[in-house]
């Protein structure tokens, strides 16, 4: 009786537990759900997300217009789950310095 009960309460918090995503492997298959796009001359914003779970964010602004060290600064974040069903996320911005990515999953 002791193992059944044991066993119940098992089943009862798998099936509680919240559900990853699958990852369905075929990512040709994948739709495009959501594409926001703001673009001018000096600035610009994009979102895009799709129906396997990808979602990206990008804004950047032209830095010092019409003088010698005129530059874009851009920052962003994506997300995405991977075959191993993990969600991995990456903020980064990008400048004269260069690209800075930043996830829990990247070395310091």
């Amino acid at each position: 009786m002791k193992s059944f009960l044991v066993f119940a309460l098992c089943a009862a918090v798998a099936l509680a537990a919240p559900q990853r995503q699958a990852y369905s492997g075929d990512e040709k298959q994948a739709e495009t759900l959501r594409y926001d796009n703001n673009v001018d001359v000096y600035a610009y914003n994009v979102n895009v997300e799709t129906s396997n779970g990808i979602k990206e964010a990008e804004s950047g602004i032209l830095n010092n217009q019409g003088k010698d060290n005129e530059a874009f600064v851009r920052s962003g974040q994506y997300a995405y789950t991977a075959p191993d069903g993990v969600t991995y996320s990456v903020t980064w911005t990008a400048d004269e310095n260069g690209y800075h990515p930043q996830g829990a999953h990247l070395p310091q």
